[in-house]
Order: C-alpha cells, then sequence, then structure tokens
C-alpha cells in the first residue's frame, strides 16, 4: 500500500509540472501576441485555457481521492492540501495569460499596448515568463532557492506595475482613453499573474518546510 502511495504523490507532483510547463507556454505566448499584435498567437492560448482547466480539475480529483482514501500525515498532507492550492493557482494564471491575449484580439490589428509603454510592457511579460519557468523549475526540483528567485522577480514586476499607472495618469496619455484602459488592464493582468506565481512557491515553501514564512 505504501508503494502505491508513492506512486500517487508522485503522479501529483508529475501533473502540477505538466499544468505548469502549459501555463509557461501561454504566458508565453500571450505576451508575443500582446506585444505583436499577433491574432493567430492570441488565439492559441486563449484555445490552449481549455485543455489547462481540465487538468487542473482532474488533478483536483485525484488529490480528493488520495486525501479519502490514504489520510496522509505530515509533509505528505502538506503536498495534498498545497497541490489543491497550487493547481487553483496556475488556473488562474492560464487565465490571466488568456486575458493578456484577448486585448491583444481585440485590439487587432492596431496594438493594445500605448505608445511610450512599448519597453514597460516587454520587460513585465519577460519577467512573468521567467517567473512561470521558475514555477517549473520548483515543482520539479523542490528547490528552495528557487522560491526566493520568484519573490525577487515579483518585487520587480511590481515596481513596474507602479510605474504604469504613474503613465497613465499623466496628462499625454489621459488623452487616450482606450490607451488607459488597455494599459491599465494589461499592467494588473502581469501584476496578479506574478501574485500567483508567488502563490505557488509559498505552497512549496510550505510543503518543504511547513511554513509559510
Amino acid at each position: 500500500m505504501r508503494e502505491v502511495f508513492q506512486q500517487s504523490l508522485h503522479e501529483v507532483q508529475e501533473r502540477l509540472v505538466r499544468i505548469a510547463e502549459l501555463v509557461e507556454e501561454a504566458i508565453e505566448n500571450a505576451t508575443t501576441a500582446f506585444g505583436n499584435s499577433d491574432v493567430a498567437v492570441a488565439e492559441q492560448v486563449i484555445d490552449a485555457a481549455d485543455e489547462i482547466e481540465t487538468l487542473a480539475a482532474e488533478l483536483d480529483q485525484l488529490t480528493i481521492d488520495i486525501l479519502a482514501r490514504q489520510q496522509p500525515v505530515a509533509s505528505d498532507l502538506r503536498l495534498m492540501v498545497g497541490a489543491l492550492r497550487m493547481s487553483a493557482s496556475l488556473e488562474r494564471m492560464a487565465d490571466l495569460a488568456q486575458h493578456i491575449a484577448q486585448l491583444a484580439r481585440y485590439r487587432y490589428p492596431e496594438s493594445a499596448i500605448p505608445k511610450g509603454l512599448k519597453k514597460t510592457f516587454v520587460r513585465m511579460g519577460a519577467l512573468d515568463v521567467e517567473m512561470a519557468s521558475k514555477i517549473v523549475e520548483v515543482l520539479r526540483t523542490q528547490d528552495p532557492k528557487v522560491i526566493a528567485e520568484v519573490r525577487d522577480l515579483d518585487d520587480d514586476l511590481d515596481e513596474l506595475h507602479a510605474k504604469v499607472f504613474e503613465k497613465v495618469l499623466s496628462d499625454k496619455l489621459s488623452a487616450n482613453p482606450t490607451g488607459v484602459v488597455d494599459a491599465t488592464l494589461a499592467s494588473r493582468y502581469h501584476e496578479r499573474f506574478g501574485d500567483h506565481a508567488v502563490g505557488v512557491a509559498k505552497q512549496m515553501q510550505f510543503f518543504l518546510s511547513g511554513s509559510l514564512d
């Protein structure tokens, strides 16, 4: 029975990694679509969201079954509880990538990025992609050093998010209400993506150490 249980735990980890890999692909494509006004790539992100949602639901069911049948304790229990929370965060990250792609599709063939904010959004997108890559790494390796790296990247992302709001409140950009709305939404989506990545990292820390701090 113990061997079967360990196999189940390993399957939970593998499924988390797979979902995280798809989220990384989604945010990378969403960033490309948003930056380049690429409607074809935007559609790929939007279409891929259903697969991630399905995989997350299947993972949740597997985790609940393990909790009900095996009644894990200690670190195994932390992994099961964390898996449910990480699954929800990863699904939300996929939703946010989809929202970014939808902005690109709505404004096509025009750019959803107002003038003067191109470099900022390129950097925000790069940070989100790097954070997604770090999440894949920490789920696969369970390396606690990666958790700190995710948090540092999120601090950089928060600074850029604040700069976007400073920009949209300027007199020059306020004359472009559509651009203000697009920039505000896009910046918020990027920032929330980072927040959920930190949430996943915290759950891994809880699994490894028993503490969220």
